[in-house]
């Protein structure tokens, strides 16, 4: 199944199933509450859209950004925190200036956790690449 059309086909599932969560199609589903069904299939898109960045950007399917997939290690951790950063302040922006919940309540929480993820991911591959953690050979 691991083609060329498989991130792209990741993609366009996670992008219309996270896009659902911010109308009200969705069924009520066998816990009768469209709102959970709203965020079922947003975070399925979410995942959808995590294994299509992680295909595109790592050339193989998989969810774990091990530091040996990496090309440039050492240069690239710094990208990785200014995304989670830059997700922390999605987050503060969200939770500011949306007075017309446009957004799903959880989405400050799911974009704070993600954020976090990627910031323990940069400094933990900076530490083992510049910081305390190197190994010298």
């Amino acid at each position: 199944m691991e083609g060329k059309s498989t991130p792209i086909l990741l993609a366009v599932a996670g992008t219309l199933l996270v896009g659902q969560t911010l109308t009200d199609l969705a069924p009520a589903g066998p816990w009768a509450s469209e709102s959970f069904s709203r965020g079922v299939f947003g975070l399925a898109g979410f995942v959808c859209l995590y294994l299509s960045w992680f295909s595109l950007t790592f050339g193989k399917l998989g969810v774990a950004p091990t530091v040996n997939l990496w090309k440039s290690p050492q240069t690239s951790w710094l990208n990785v925190v200014i995304f989670g950063l830059g997700c922390l302040v999605a987050t503060r922006l969200i939770v500011l200036f949306d007075t017309d919940n446009m957004f799903p309540v959880p989405s400050g929480l799911i974009l704070s956790l993600i954020g976090t993820l990627a910031i323990m991911n940069g400094l933990y591959v900076w530490a083992i690449t510049k910081g305390p953690l190197l190994e010298e050979e």
